[in-house]
């Protein structure tokens, strides 16, 4: 599930890269989905500073990343897929929900949630990176999800704030480091009871392999659940 089209203002594109070539590996076959909304606003990249003038559709910037092979998120069902994944990148607080604002107080869009409830009901995982984890923690109770650290520790943890929301909104957060090992659940956290699977990615400022092999951490445990 898509939310745009670069990190600051959609899905952050090397993780949703990395997603793919990690789910290409493991023989799955993939369909990819964005709400059909506006953005919240853009951002011009090369200033890191909103576009005021400009307005784009989180659906129609997903295709970018999808090479054109997308389909809106009202679409998605439980019937047809046996796991469902969500990048990051500040989309996911800014379009998929209202985090990026509102934090703990952030409501999420409504079909991001019928999605996540949905496959949660079904006993189909779930896979999510970076700032993504924040939706699980918000609409599945109690959920166990990690975004890395929860101290900035010089600023190689540079949004370790985002662990204290999740547990303001009702998530409970594991500590998880984002760099390889031999184990590849240390890169990535697995709520089993829930199906939900989480890896910082770039929630640490680390070398992109690094992020590359926890987001396939988190693509290998999301397919071993769903048992086929």
């Amino acid at each position: 599930v898509l939310s745009g089209c670069g990190v600051y203002d959609g899905t952050e594109i090397h993780e949703a890269s990395a997603i793919l070539v990690h789910l290409s590996r493991g023989g799955a076959e993939v369909q990819m989905y964005a709400p059909d909304v506006p953005q919240m606003h853009v951002i011009d990249h090369s200033k890191g500073q909103p576009a005021e003038a400009e307005s784009r559709n989180v659906l129609v910037e997903s295709a970018r990343i999808a090479r054109g092979k997308i389909a809106s998120l009202a679409k998605l069902t439980t019937a047809d897929h046996d796991a469902v994944i969500f990048p990051g990148g500040f989309g996911a607080a800014k379009n998929l929900s209202t985090f990026a604002v509102d934090g703990k107080d952030c409501k999420v869009n409504r079909e991001v949630e019928r999605v996540l409830k949905d496959f949660h009901k079904a006993g189909k995982p779930i896979g999510l990176c970076c700032i993504s984890p924040v939706l699980a923690a918000k609409v599945l109770s109690g959920a166990e999800v990690t975004v890395g650290h929860e101290e900035e520790e010089g600023g190689k943890w540079p949004y370790a704030g985002t662990a204290g929301a999740i547990k303001e909104l009702g998530g409970k957060h594991c500590v998880k480091e984002a760099v390889f090992s031999l184990t590849p659940s240390y890169e990535a956290h697995v709520d089993t009871k829930n199906k939900v699977v989480t890896t910082p990615a770039f929630m640490c400022e680390t070398e992109l392999h690094n992020i590359f092999d926890g987001i396939g951490a988190m693509v290998k445990n999301v397919l071993k659940l769903t048992g086929k």
